[in-house]
């Protein structure tokens, strides 16, 4: 299916549906010699997984995953690695109902005009499921990363219009939200919750903060590392934006307030995100995305059917009433992805 590999060097295709047999991902490109497991994977995959907490989708799939290829003695062999997760608490009579009419938010009606067919079955290929397979790529691409000594590092900083106001590394991974601040993630549960028993759901800002790139990665003009960045980010179903450091703010700042000076320790301030004319700067990459609130609720809504006529719908099912908390491995494992490519595209680069 065209559209459905991502990355130059370090290539991965994703494939499956939300309802169908399973969702995997084949990774080319992967380092050999590096030692690997499904562990290792496994840890990434239970944070993205449904059903962990009472602000996500009760389905309960445990996303375990299963190495088909590209693995030998606990070691990557450099040739492509499958990995496959099955898809075990399917439920599509769910969707008998509706299954004529376009659910509002949804990429029904825009499949439908492209392909002349579509899965109803919980969206197919455009269901947020699809996400399991490229956290379980990004997850190679993080351990190729750790050699580098890389981090990457995403958090929740607004959910429902409700804003963290300090910044605890050590507390994201300890609240169901995975918010930076303590405070406001009790709020953001609490919004959550008031608006999933009324039907509805609601979107954020998520943050995500790569440290130890060096300077010099990113492919002009084309492949900025910043426009390769944005364009992993918004593959994501539920993201509808991005910005880079000061971000929009900059448009209404100084060019002597946004321009990031230097002096003999380097950038003074790091308005720029981390990116530079494309190409990293040594400085944190630092960007935000905005999350759109999940698409299925059960508010009723106007649509029309297959036939063109009105209706009125309810999605049913079950269903994340924010997309913030599950979305955050999903864009660490992007930007993994990434990074590792680029790294790889800067190293043959200077070979020639």
């Amino acid at each position: 299916m065209a559209g459905s590999t991502f990355g130059e060097r370090l290539k991965v295709t994703t494939f499956g549906e939300s309802h169908g047999e399973a969702v995997g991902a084949i990774v080319e490109g992967v380092t050999p010699g590096v030692e690997l497991d499904e562990a290792y994977i496994q840890v990434q995959m239970d944070r993205r997984r449904p059903g962990q907490s009472s602000v996500t989708t009760p389905r309960k799939e445990y996303d375990k995953i299963r190495i088909l290829s590209g693995l030998f003695e606990g070691r990557t062999t450099g040739t492509p690695l499958c990995i496959m997760l099955d898809n075990t608490d399917m439920r599509p009579s769910a969707y008998d109902d509706i299954k004529s009419m376009y659910r509002p938010g949804h990429a029904d009606f825009t499949y439908e005009k492209k392909y002349g067919v579509r899965d109803y079955r919980g969206s197919g290929r455009a269901s947020g499921r699809e996400t399991a397979a490229r956290v379980a790529a990004g997850a190679v691409a993080r351990k190729l990363l750790e050699h580098r000594n890389v981090k990457v590092l995403a958090y929740t900083t607004e959910i429902g219009g409700i804003r963290c106001g300090t910044f605890d590394p050590e507390v994201i991974e300890s609240n169901v939200v995975r918010a930076c601040d303590p405070a406001a993630a009790e709020r953001m549960v609490k919004r959550i919750k008031e608006l999933a028993a009324k039907g509805d759901s609601c979107g954020g800002i998520v943050e995500c903060r790569i440290s130890g790139v060096p300077a010099g990665l990113g492919e002009p003009v084309f492949d900025k590392l910043d426009a390769e960045l944005a364009k992993a980010m918004l593959s994501i179903g539920a993201v509808k934006g991005i910005e880079f450091g000061a971000g929009f703010q900059a448009a209404a700042m100084l060019g002597s307030e946004h321009n990031d000076q230097m002096d003999a320790s380097g950038f003074q301030t790091n308005h720029a995100g981390g990116v530079i004319g494309g190409i990293s700067t040594g400085a944190d990459i630092v960007f935000r995305v905005a999350v759109k609130p999940t698409s299925s609720i059960s508010v009723p809504q106007r649509t029309i059917d297959t036939g063109g006529n009105e209706r009125e719908i309810v999605t049913k099912g079950r269903h994340d009433p924010c997309i913030c908390p599950r979305v955050v491995p999903v864009i660490e494992a992007m930007a993994c992805l990434v990074i590792e490519d680029h790294y790889k595209r800067q190293a043959a680069l200077l070979d020639n």
